[in-house]
């Protein structure tokens, strides 16, 4: 009786681990619900399913780059989008990952340029960087990449939180309180357009505010994960010019403990599926196996690795 018991207990929990009918959980950890990350992993999710016949995938919203990170370490999430400069402080121990070094980190790709977008409304009366001391700034959630930019631009202007008031919200919350005038200007680093962003440009007139050439260049001396950027012209309404500013890279992270045939497969699937990333998001156009080791900090999975240089 004991031994019957604890064979059912055995095959309990291997179903319970492999998601049933011999499937494998495969959460994907994103972002908050109005940013990129969140639609683009539930077209991932979908992708996966049905193309990978192990795995039964789902997305889950998440406080993004930091977060997610911290989810893969506990086996919470097997796969999370990330920017590439928390997955750099993360495998190497620094920043807000100061003795809590990550070394089973490995890339799958590198995805899209993520835009350090700041963001105000017309009647703020904030036209340029250097108008931020004394107003109330959301600098994104708290431990997130985008805070961390924002932290590194205000240290660029030679500004600190103290300056400011700051605001430790998602992107859904910055753009509420940008909106309804409890929020003076947003720091947003995700791919354009986003659509908190749009959300609020479609009731004010939003400013996309300019990061001028002498403070990318101090950045990227220092921090050179950084990239000249400009958000286009035309990206929200009444945006007539391009406007400067800076990028990271967005990427795919798993742990190095993962089978290499199932990081190959989806992999393979992930970008021979295209269409459906555009479907979801704008900057599926720019997910491209032959970008897909720009800005690539850390080593890649080797089922990654097999499928991206067609090994």
């Amino acid at each position: 009786m004991k031994k019957t018991l604890v064979l059912f207990v055995t095959v309990l929990l291997a179903l319970v681990l492999l998601g049933g009918a011999g499937k494998m959980f495969f959460t994907i950890a994103t972002g908050g619900v109005a940013g990129v990350y969140y639609p683009l992993g539930g077209a991932m999710a979908e992708i996966i399913n049905k193309n990978v016949p192990d795995l039964n995938a789902t997305a889950v919203s998440t406080g993004a780059s930091a977060a997610n990170i911290n989810m893969l370490a506990t086996d919470e999430v097997q796969m999370a989008l990330v920017q590439n400069d928390t997955t750099y402080y993360a495998y190497n121990g620094i920043e807000m990952f100061k003795d809590k070094k990550q070394p089973n980190l490995r890339g799958i790709a590198c995805l899209y340029s993520e835009t350090l977008q700041l963001i105000t409304i017309s009647n703020t009366g904030i036209k340029t960087v250097y108008d931020l001391k004394g107003k109330r700034v959301a600098v994104g959630a708290a431990g997130s990449g985008t805070e961390l930019n924002a932290r590194q631009i205000l240290e660029a202007l030679g500004l600190s939180y103290k300056d400011i008031t700051p605001q430790y919200l998602s992107f859904a919350e910055a753009a509420n309180g940008l909106r309804d005038g409890n929020c003076d200007v947003a720091f947003i680093t995700a791919g354009v357009p986003t659509a908190a962003v749009r959300d609020v440009a479609a009731q004010k007139d939003v400013v996309v505010v300019a990061i001028p050439a002498t403070v990318a260049d101090k950045l990227i001396q220092k921090y050179p994960f950084y990239a000249k950027f400009k958000v286009p012209k035309d990206t929200y309404p009444k945006q007539t010019a391009d406007v400067d500013t800076l990028a990271v890279r967005a990427m795919l992270v798993v742990n190095a403990s993962l089978d290499e045939k199932v990081i190959y497969e989806v992999t393979k699937a992930i970008f021979t599926n295209q269409e459906r990333l555009v479907m979801a998001h704008s900057q599926g156009k720019n997910i491209k196996k032959e970008t897909a080791l720009e800005g690539m900090p850390i080593p890649l999975h080797p089922g990654a690795d097999r499928f991206l240089k067609g090994k």
